[in-house]
């Protein structure tokens, strides 16, 4: 059995699963459930229970609602069964691949992937078993099957999973066990729940909250057995173990799209709010000061930061290195978190890591936490979801607390992760003397107003409409910012290329001129970041460079009583005003309602996006 270490290097998967025994029949609401769970993967779902003494499974490309619509599924019995929704790592995404993976005795659903299949499918087609996918998954259900022909359940369970080389959470029913199902996990997330005459597992909370709101999580080498009435958790070794039951901070959510026509349209719209619910909950008005409650550190115990992120985490991390270097003596790094865990990193006592993942389950930023836990650094975790395997490793959690996000490109998530992000530098600035209590009380006063302000920069719909098109037309763009705008440019460019699919690239203005110059032509689209800062007279010249090449600028600064002095620009969108430390989280609006109206104009699955998901833990 390789080590913790090893196991988080492991790749996993981001499918979903679903688990429920029950003493009524268990079909739709797995079916509900599985719905849920698309974040996770959307490009197969299937589903298999346990009636008349056999395994019945049902499976079907593309979305759960296809699996829904099979008569086969609509007629479905038993009152335990498992469900999985995919996004394909082996096999193309098919229902043949699609999971569960049965054998006449064994069904099994699997998150993660299993690095040693192609060597135990050598060994498991010697002892004459037949393999119908292309999935790794299927050598788990025959490795059961062989095992338990000499051994009993938790045997072969504590059997099957120390011959697997890889990560997995697994679900699993048998075919002469119709009164349980077994959990396992190592690398990828699994939960189990609990309710009246019925339990569940499930690759997160987020699915079980509907059915419960008391949790169990798996760590890593565990296994669980669950039957209706009871649990009974075991380690690597098969030994039975005792675990805490976790109440969630919460009931489920009722989140639907009300009368907007995409979820990501309404979490666009939603981001005033957002900004509102963080700020009421960090920020003590009457005290002019920024609550954060139980800092395990003392700002002389730290000199430094490292924030790490993937994606759109890793740009609110950009975002953050500005205003920790604006606001505080700190020395300030960054690092995507999948090249954080590969370099010779050294760790240093006096550093605090910082962790940013909207869902708390990113496979990378977990490792690169799980890294810094092993070498006993200071680790403190910026997530939306407080029960997720990132927050509840790490040494301290500042929720963002911007509620449900279904969109898989995120937009409020992002202004909730920068949004603390910027208090939190705000308050290290304070602590350490870096910047005066006058100057904080005025960065606060500001802050308030910022709800307000995206509010009416939101308001900047029409024009947006109109020149989308031309994002659509052409074969590339550029987006351009300087200082606290670059972070955003390169934001403004993902969610283009997120949504649209069109090529889209975030430079600093300052560097074009650097080889990125050389892809302008004629007719080309510029998004130029020129807010009215100590960046705004050298962004402007850059703009001037690419206008004389050709381009068609849109620039996007905020609203002065000086014009702009440029007699070549194509389009211009004025934000409101406010301090410099506060006009990226104004820039980000436009750039958002850019990519969702140049994907609404082709026609795309704005909130599911090809090869994408919204809980990304693969490598």
């Amino acid at each position: 059995v390789r080590s913790r270490r090893q196991r988080q290097m492991c790749i996993r998967d981001r499918c979903g699963i679903i688990g429920i025994n029950s003493n009524k029949p268990v079909s739709a609401t797995i079916l509900n459930s599985l719905k849920k769970l698309e974040y996770r993967g959307y490009d197969s779902a299937g589903i298999a229970t346990l009636s008349s003494g056999l395994i019945n499974e049902v499976k079907s490309e593309g979305r759960v609602d296809n699996l829904e619509k099979n008569s086969l599924v609509q007629k479905m019995e038993g009152t335990i069964g498992i469900g999985h929704v995919r996004w394909a790592t082996h096999g193309l995404p098919n229902s043949i691949n699609a999971h569960p993976h049965s054998s006449q005795n064994v069904s099994v659903v699997h998150n993660g992937i299993i690095e040693n299949s192609t060597l135990l499918k050598k060994f498991l087609v010697g002892k004459g078993h037949k393999f119908k996918s292309q999935t790794d998954t299927e050598v788990i259900v025959h490795l059961i099957t062989e095992n338990l022909k000499t051994e009993n359940i938790v045997n072969s369970i504590k059997k099957t999973l120390k011959s697997l080389h890889g990560s997995f959470a697994l679900g699993i029913i048998f075919k002469d066990q119709p009164d349980l199902i077994v959990g396992a996990r190592r690398g990828s997330p699994l939960a189990v729940g609990y309710g009246p005459n019925e339990n569940y597992l499930g690759s997160d909370s987020y699915a079980l909250k509907s059915m419960t709101n008391k949790i169990t999580y798996l760590n890593d080498g565990e296994f669980c057995v669950i039957k209706k009435d009871h649990v009974e958790f075991f380690n690597e070794d098969g030994v039975k173990i005792n675990k805490k039951v976790l109440e969630l901070s919460s009931s489920e959510e009722k989140y639907d799209k009300g009368d907007y026509k995409h979820f990501m349209a309404k979490e666009i719209e939603e981001q005033p709010i957002t900004l509102k619910n963080g700020i009421n909950e960090y920020i003590d008005t009457s005290n002019n000061d920024i609550n954060i409650y139980n800092f395990p550190w003392k700002s002389n115990e730290i000199s430094s930061v490292t924030l790490i992120g993937c994606g759109t985490a890793y740009h609110s991390c950009l975002m953050a290195k500005y205003w920790f270097e604006e606001l505080t003596s700190l020395d300030v790094n960054v690092d995507i978190a999948s090249e954080f865990r590969y370099r010779k990193n050294r760790f240093k006592k006096d550093t605090l890591y910082v962790f940013v993942s909207q869902s708390g389950e990113t496979a990378d930023t977990y490792a690169a936490l799980d890294l810094c836990k092993q070498n006993g650094m200071k680790t403190c975790a910026v997530v939306n979801v407080i029960e997720s395997s990132i927050a509840r490793d790490s040494g301290f959690v500042l929720p963002i607390h911007c509620g449900t996000e279904i969109g898989v490109a995120s937009t409020k998530a992002f202004l909730g992760q920068i949004l603390i992000l910027y208090m939190l530098s705000l308050k290290i600035g304070l602590w350490r003397n870096d910047i005066s209590k006058e100057a904080f009380v005025n960065k606060l006063k500001d802050l308030k107003e910022l709800p307000k302000l995206v509010e009416k920069t939101l308001l900047t719909d029409n024009k947006i409409q109109t020149i989308s098109g031309t994002f659509n037309e052409a074969k590339g763009s550029m987006f351009l910012g300087r200082g606290f705008s670059y972070p955003i440019a390169l934001e403004g460019a993902l969610k283009l290329k997120e949504l649209s699919y069109v090529h889209a690239e975030g430079y600093p203005a300052g560097e074009m001129k650097h080889g990125p110059l050389a892809l302008i032509e004629e007719g080309m689209p510029v998004v130029v970041l020129a807010p009215r800062d100590n960046y705004y007279k050298k962004t402007i010249s850059n703009m001037q460079e690419v206008i004389a090449r050709g381009a068609k600028v849109l620039l996007i600064t905020n609203k002065s009583k000086d014009e702009v002095v440029s007699e070549n620009i194509w389009e211009k969108i004025e934000v409101e005003s406010t301090n410099e430390d506060l006009l990226p989280f104004l820039l980000t609006i436009p750039l958002q309602k850019l990519a969702y109206y140049s994907a609404l104009k082709k026609g795309y699955d704005i909130d599911k996006p090809r090869n994408l998901a919204k809980s990304v833990t693969v490598e």
